[in-house]
């Protein structure tokens, strides 16, 4: 084999190597019209240890202090990032270890596995069958207080971000956090969840929309974590020597081989 094939053959092997690029691209089997079935609806049920404001509204100012938590300082110095969605200066209701709230006047209520909306119908039936209430006008408000989740690794923002909605979905959470960075690894996102006692581990692909819908972290719950992994052009980087075909130090010792290389061949 000549000089110069063993020249040729070195040098495709390099540019083939330097065109390697991470994947970056989201949903990409999608395509106009396409649809994909969602395996539950997702609205975020309540657990011991969350806590919710609860506000019953009437005509009738003395009822509404009865039954409403009185206002509490608001707390300072708290970032915004990682404050909750509590109502400001309003006191919470603290779901216990047997799923209940206590509630004025009526006591035990239960909360766990409730969906915010069925928490404050369930208040107000119970209002209306003991007649402690009239009926019109009554209001009954449930919002979070305390539900968050986390997103960290390769996104814009890390940090921990508050359940604002019913449903909030991993896009959504993604989103929060300013979107995946081009280094972060698109099909395999990692998502923690507590179940049963246990923290169980989810991998996500973002690049398929069949796959993120089908997924059952598509849909987040409080305390979920979000951990975007790092591509191999960021792990490189990481490296002692960081000495990769993605480094200008990489492409100087390549032009120093070939230049020796060519005195060779042309001698």
């Amino acid at each position: 084999m000549s000089r110069k094939i063993i020249f040729l053959f070195l040098l495709s092997v390099v540019l083939m190597t330097s065109c390697k690029a991470p994947r970056i691209s989201y949903f990409q089997d999608s395509a106009d019209g396409a649809e994909f079935a969602l395996k539950e609806d997702g609205v975020v049920k309540m657990r011991p240890g969350d806590k919710v404001t609860v506000i019953v509204n009437t005509k009738d100012q003395e009822y509404n202090n009865l039954y409403n938590l009185p206002y509490t300082p608001a707390r300072i110095g708290q970032s915004v990032a990682y404050q909750s969605v509590q109502p400001q200066g309003i006191a919470c209701y603290t779901v216990n270890s047997n799923g209940d709230i206590d509630f004025p006047i009526l006591g035990k209520m239960k909360a766990e596995g409730l969906a915010r909306e069925e928490l404050a119908a369930s208040i107000k039936k119970a209002l209306l069958d003991k007649k402690l209430l009239e009926d019109d006008p009554l209001v009954v408000t449930v919002e979070f207080a305390n539900l968050n989740i986390s997103v960290l690794g390769e996104v814009a923002k890390p940090g921990r971000y508050a359940i604002d909605k019913d449903k909030i979905t991993l896009l959504d959470a993604l989103g929060m956090a300013g979107d995946l960075t081009i280094y972060g690894e698109r099909d395999n996102v990692v998502v923690m969840r507590q179940v049963g006692g246990k923290q169980k581990v989810f991998e996500v692909d973002l690049t398929s929309v069949e796959k993120l819908v089908d997924s059952p972290v598509y849909f987040m719950q409080q305390n979920d974590v979000v951990y975007v992994k790092p591509n191999e052009m960021r792990q490189r980087q990481a490296t002692v020597s960081g000495n990769t075909v993605y480094t200008p130090t990489f492409w100087i010792s390549v032009a120093s081989l070939l230049t020796t290389i060519t005195a060779l061949i042309i001698k």
